[in-house]
């Protein structure tokens, strides 16, 4: 796999090219087609994924039974980082929405790459709290919405 796609990835910017490089051989390129599931809300979370190309949707369930789209995610965006940081179940379930490839990375990888390149835990911090704000802003958003309806 070339390191083009991973230089580009906000994430790993920080990595020096062979370091890139070593991460590249040691995860697994992986493709997805349209309606397959990356991931599932509740599954125990053992790694993550680069979008290399295509796109994903991000959805949570809730206990109503409704389901809330949290995002759309392309090129360049991570997935699934949450719960290797956390070793919590996945907190939400991402689905392909057209042919996708990834390049998935487990646990293990990503400690020895935070390890060797402590600035991509500053990276990992910015992508977060950006998740952090989309959600608060989407709660916002809900709560006016069922506030107008009332």
């Amino acid at each position: 796999m070339s390191t083009d796609v991973l230089e580009r990835v906000e994430l790993f910017r920080p990595i020096p090219h062979d370091g890139l490089r070593r991460l590249a051989d040691r995860g697994v390129l992986r493709r997805f087609t349209p309606g397959q599931t990356l991931m599932r809300q509740g599954e125990t979370s053992q790694t993550m994924y680069v979008i290399l190309s295509g796109a994903v949707r991000v959805d949570r369930s809730l206990p109503d039974e409704r389901s809330v789209n949290l995002a759309e995610l392309g090129p360049g965006d991570v997935v699934g980082e949450m719960g290797l940081l956390d070793r919590a179940p996945r907190s939400a379930t991402v689905t392909a929405v057209e042919d996708t490839e990834t390049l998935e990375i487990h646990a293990t990888l990503l400690a020895v790459v935070l390890i060797e390149n402590p600035a991509v835990s500053a990276a990992l911090l910015r992508i977060l709290s950006r998740r952090l704000r989309s959600a608060d802003e989407l709660v916002e958003e809900m709560s006016r919405a069922h506030t107008e309806r009332i």
